[in-house]
């Protein structure tokens, strides 16, 4: 039944199911157009047959995969309600913990490690029936950019293999891209799940600081780092959003007020919005201005839809953001994971260069200096919000050139024009979107959109209009 269009049942079902959207695969699952279990076997033979070419999977977990499918068809077929992911295949980042299937955080240590519990990012979309594919590619414990390690190949863009995907959710992204999956866990601490997105020509959403709880991970920071939705679709990122996003008495930190309902306005345009628009002056010399002006001209189309921009361009203060950031991210990141790697000289050795550096930084770095840059974000968070006084949105590029070639960097370079408009959002803890806006030279580009914390609802409705009137997904890679 499998690729079938059923035009006389509940929904039109695209014949390539591969590239159909969460919702639509699980409307047709559950109105019997196809099964659960032939759905999975599809992305399963998908998988195998093309991420070869572009390695987005460290692991597929086929026989689970399978496992859960068939027990959603019995409860289906038993006339049981079922979740809003019933059947939908869902990849998970390899960072976070899953029951009985291996979790490497991308590292050489854990190359063999298989949690006995589920992050709570993981359970909570097993308890919607999302069937859990696989682990996608992530560098080690998400700390690098390009999505290399010692413990997989390096995952490449599926639009240009010669080009990296991005990072750290780089391998969720490229899976998207490709078609092995609509729906996808990623996290971001500076632009992890945006960049790579923007790269790849998905959709990536970074929830505003606290929103997500943070459980179960391997490598994670304080202030800086949320789980969040990649997907094609956003009505499929606000499905998932919501269900990461209810509050944990398990995470100390986190929100405690239920998130609004993230579907319910969702089509309600932006039709009288203030929009402001940011572009960071001071990395100019190091981005393509072919980029900054297709990026630019997608972001003033919003003007069409009834949205109107203030007259002042949107500026920010980000002087000495970008040192204090990494004083909260990797001593964050070393506390919780890396003093014990670092000091383990067998461990040491199997780090790769870029996460053995981080640690032998972070380990210099003292209470004083991490006292300052709390001090900085705090500073800056006002300031920041202070940019939205005139403005419901600010846009801006989500990077300002394509995917670069992994050739012309090093396999521990770290750029810092990259994260200049999507690491300022981390360390103010606000929310953004990075859509899909046009090519450049056949490479995809990113729009960033970026509301002040807890305003998720406003971002994805962005998005949504944007999505409906200059569609995305007409365009896919060749593989």
């Amino acid at each position: 039944m499998l690729g079938k269009t059923k035009t006389a049942g509940v929904i039109d079902l695209p014949t390539d199911i591969h590239w159909a959207a969460a919702w639509q695969i699980r409307d047709a699952i559950v109105a019997g157009q196809v099964s659960a279990t032939e759905v999975t076997k599809h992305f399963i033979a998908r998988i195998a047959r093309l991420d070869q070419r572009i390695h987005s999977f460290i692991t597929l977990a086929a026989d689970e995969a399978l496992a859960q499918a068939e027990e959603i068809d019995r409860r289906i077929h038993r006339g049981e309600t079922v979740g809003p992911l019933a059947g939908v295949p869902v990849s998970i980042k390899d960072q976070f913990w899953t029951k009985g299937i291996r979790t490497t955080g991308g590292s050489l240590i854990y190359a063999d490690h298989v949690p006995d519990q589920d992050s709570l990012h993981v359970t909570r979309i097993k308890a919607a029936d999302g069937v859990i594919i696989g682990k996608t590619a992530t560098p080690e414990f998400g700390t690098f950019w390009r999505t290399t390690g010692r413990v997989a190949p390096e995952c490449v863009n599926p639009w240009d293999a010669r080009r990296t995907a991005g990072g750290s959710s780089g391998g969720a992204a490229a899976s998207l891209a490709a078609g092995l999956g609509p729906l996808a866990l990623g996290s971001d601490s500076g632009g992890s799940i945006r960049l790579p997105s923007a790269m790849c020509g998905v959709l990536g959403v970074l929830p505003s600081s606290t929103r997500v709880p943070e459980h179960g991970s391997l490598g994670s920071t304080l202030f800086l780092c949320s789980a969040g939705p990649i997907s094609r679709d956003v009505r499929d990122a606000a499905t998932l959003l919501q269900l990461l996003a209810q509050p944990s008495i398990d995470d100390p930190l986190c929100r405690m007020d239920a998130p609004p309902d993230y579907l319910a306005k969702l089509d309600r345009g932006v039709g009288g919005l203030r929009l402001g628009w940011w572009e960071d002056r001071a990395v100019s010399a190091q981005v393509d201005a072919g980029v900054i002006a297709a990026i630019r001209k997608a972001a003033f189309g919003f003007a069409s839809l009834g949205a109107h921009f203030v007259d002042d361009a949107v500026t920010f203060d980000t002087e000495g953001v970008d040192e204090a950031w990494r004083v909260l991210d990797f001593v964050d990141r070393y506390a919780s994971l890396g003093e014990k790697l670092y000091g383990d000289v067998a461990a040491r050795r199997k780090l790769t260069p870029y996460a053995r550096e981080r640690f032998a930084w972070a380990k210099r770095i003292s209470g004083a200096d991490y006292s300052r840059s709390v001090r900085r974000r705090a500073e800056f968070i006002r300031s920041f919000q202070a940019g939205f006084r005139n403005c419901d949105l600010v846009l801006s590029p989500t990077l300002g050139f394509t995917a670069p070639a992994i050739s012309s960097v090093g396999p521990a370079q770290r750029i810092p024009a990259l994260v200049a408009h999507t690491l300022a959002v981390n360390f103010a803890g606000c929310t953004a979107v990075s859509i899909p806006c046009g090519f450049v030279d056949g490479m995809p580009i990113g729009l960033q959109v970026i509301a002040p914390p807890n305003r998720e609802a406003l971002v994805l409705r962005a998005a949504r209009a944007f999505e409906q009137a200059w569609p995305w997904t007409n365009r896919k890679p060749v593989l």
